[in-house]
């Protein structure tokens, strides 16, 4: 090996680039360690609608230490435990502060979730996804109320927003929607004509969506036309069952004959 130049050089690089290396492990260790670059300040970007700055500051403290050295991921995740906080973003700004921007969840609707709930009730943001918060009581009660199967929030939220534009026409909008353990939907409508419970069914050769929307269509010259004493009170409800290939089945409390 001595006399072999072309060996000898390669034991040299070799010992060269793993100095190097030792090297700049041993910098970046007396970097993150290093008194002359502290952490000093968190800002934290974004408007506040329901998140406090109490709840905020408290979620950051400890956060400190070296501007190097401070996890980004660690300040992510205690934002993150803020009830209201739905994503948050984090980066350094040079020479020696964190930036932090917030998005909040918006509350779309109240969450319950069908077959054997023993969860709190909690709530569905605009995204679709479930989320735990406290609310003013008037506040919750305002919001449409969602129920199904665990894990179909997304879905439920989706299909709301298509029942909404199909009822639009009628000047209603679905109060309360649900999807069974059996993958039915159901929903509770409020309107000028008092309240409808509508049974949707299952999806199928035909989407529940043609269902809603053929009882739409068909709602002025039949229903609509109706005027009983339940139907003029605005807390009768109307039981309208859609499962029908051709038609719906009415029936309303109170009403016989």
């Amino acid at each position: 090996m001595w006399d072999n130049p072309r060996l000898l050089n390669m034991a040299a690089n070799a010992l060269v680039g793993l100095a190097a290396l030792i090297f700049a492990y041993a910098a970046l260790q007396m970097l993150l360690r290093s008194p002359l670059f502290p952490l000093k300040d968190v800002v934290v970007r974004g408007e506040l609608r329901n998140a406090s700055r109490e709840e905020i500051t408290s979620a950051l403290d400890g956060i400190g230490g070296n501007f190097f050295a401070a996890e980004l991921a660690e300040v992510r995740g205690r934002l993150e435990q803020v009830a209201w906080v739905r994503r948050v973003d984090a980066r350094r700004v040079w020479p020696d502060r964190i930036e932090v921007r917030l998005e909040e969840h918006v509350a779309f609707a109240r969450w319950r979730q069908v077959a054997g709930d023993t969860q709190p009730r909690g709530l569905v943001n605009d995204q679709g996804e479930p989320f735990a918060a406290a609310m003013e009581a008037a506040a919750y009660e305002a919001l449409p109320q969602f129920a199904g199967p665990q894990g179909s929030e997304g879905e439920v939220a989706r299909r709301y927003r298509r029942f909404a534009e199909l009822l639009a026409p009628l000047n209603m909008t679905p109060e309360r929607v649900v999807l069974t353990a059996r993958h039915a939907w159901q929903l509770r409508v409020a309107g000028a004509q008092g309240g409808l419970e509508l049974e949707l069914g299952r999806d199928g050769a035909e989407p529940v969506e043609q269902r809603l929307a053929r009882f739409v269509a068909a709602y002025p010259e039949s229903i609509g036309r109706l005027r009983t004493a339940a139907q003029a009170s605005d807390t009768a409800r109307r039981h309208i069952d859609l499962r029908y290939p051709n038609g719906f089945a009415l029936r309303v409390a109170g009403w016989k004959g």
